[in-house]
């Protein structure tokens, strides 16, 4: 079974979507998430869920 991490993020209304999408980028290029949900709420506010895999390295000796 596979353990992930996961990371919340909140974008406000006033931020654009380039604003975003660079944001996003950023995060799953440097720190390798990957994108699960956006959700979109009525006050204009985003909400999105990463995630990454959480890689165990065992010991060999």
């Amino acid at each position: 079974m596979a353990d992930y991490e996961y990371l919340m993020l909140s974008f406000s209304r006033g931020q654009s979507r380039a604003e975003v999408r660079q944001s996003l980028a950023e995060h799953a290029e440097y720190g390798h998430w990957d994108l699960l949900r956006v959700s979109l709420y009525v006050g204009g506010v985003r909400k999105v869920v990463l995630r990454r895999r959480i890689i165990r390295v065992q010991r060999t000796a």
